[in-house]
């Protein structure tokens, strides 16, 4: 696959298929950096591959992320980072966070998910029971019960109306 950007065809720069987030010469950008990472030349970041990042590798969040990045093509990688990019949408920023929670892909968040990812970011730092308390009254403030089940649309409503600021990106030069 080689480090240039000779291998892309117009069509991989073209701004249409990453939702118009990033520029042409931030996709050959984005290029360059997918074929650093791609070490073995195949045409797809592995999960060691993406944890030879190490502001990947110590993200609390990296094991999860990784479920739905390992084996990304050149294409997809790009798809991924658009909800890093400054140009993304409120709505396309809230729908990869609940590809974040949604790990089983069935398009729906459990209690038990939003728990599994607290744990992930609160490690020993509070008890089990303490994440419980808080999820619980959190949910019951929003009109929500432990039995209920969270879809995309539930997410852009919460998130989308509570003036959330979502400023991670990523810089691409």
């Amino acid at each position: 696959m080689g480090n240039t950007s000779s291998m892309l065809t117009q069509y991989d720069i073209e701004e249409e298929h990453c939702n118009n987030t990033f520029s042409q010469q931030e996709i050959v950008s984005l290029y360059q950096r997918f074929c650093q990472l791609d070490r073995s030349g195949e045409g797809f970041i592995s999960a060691d591959e993406f944890l030879s990042v190490p502001e990947f590798a110590v993200n609390p969040l990296s094991q999860r992320l990784l479920r739905m990045i390992d084996g990304l093509n050149f294409k997809e990688f790009v798809a991924f980072l658009s909800a890093f990019s400054s140009r993304a949408t409120p709505d396309q920023k809230i729908e990869f966070i609940f590809k974040v929670y949604d790990l089983d892909c069935n398009g729906k968040v459990t209690f038990n998910d939003i728990m599994d990812m607290l744990r992930d970011l609160t490690g020993t730092y509070i008890s089990e029971q303490q994440r419980q308390q808080v999820l619980t009254h959190v949910l019951e403030e929003a009109g929500y019960t432990k039995d209920s089940l969270f879809v995309l649309a539930d997410f852009v409503k919460i998130l989308g109306s509570s003036g959330l600021k979502m400023e991670v990106e990523v810089p691409v030069d």
